[in-house]
């Protein structure tokens, strides 16, 4: 009887491990592969109005929200360092913002919820 504990255990502790599998994948339910044009997507490319500094910024958007993406974290355009604190002159800051925050919301939009449209 004493070796039908151990097992019982062991049991236990695997069911416990798998059911927790699921929960953890319903969080994060646009993980997968990546797609086939990963890191080339048309939509990833400013728009032409989008010049200068917020051309940088719509990049570094894009850049921002394929870490959260590959890093599982929820979308937040106020949690990234490069948004709050830009890497730019302080008189270019309000262009940089603007791009990156429109970049961030079009990756957002295409890698965590599957926007189909290219850009």
């Amino acid at each position: 009887m004493k070796k039908s504990i151990p097992g019982l255990s062991l049991a236990a502790l695997t069911a416990a491990a798998l059911l927790s599998v699921p929960a953890a994948q319903a969080q994060y339910p646009q993980q997968g592969p990546p797609p086939p044009d990963y890191g080339h997507e048309v939509w990833a490319n400013p728009p032409a109005e989008v010049q200068g500094m917020e051309a940088r910024g719509f990049h570094d958007g894009i850049e921002g929200a394929r870490k959260d993406y590959e890093n599982h974290r929820p979308p937040n355009v106020e949690n990234r360092e490069e948004f709050r604190h830009p890497p730019v002159d302080h008189h270019d800051r309000e262009a940089y913002r603007h791009g990156f925050r429109r970049g961030y919301d079009v990756g957002v939009e295409h890698l965590m919820r599957g926007y189909p449209h290219s850009y």
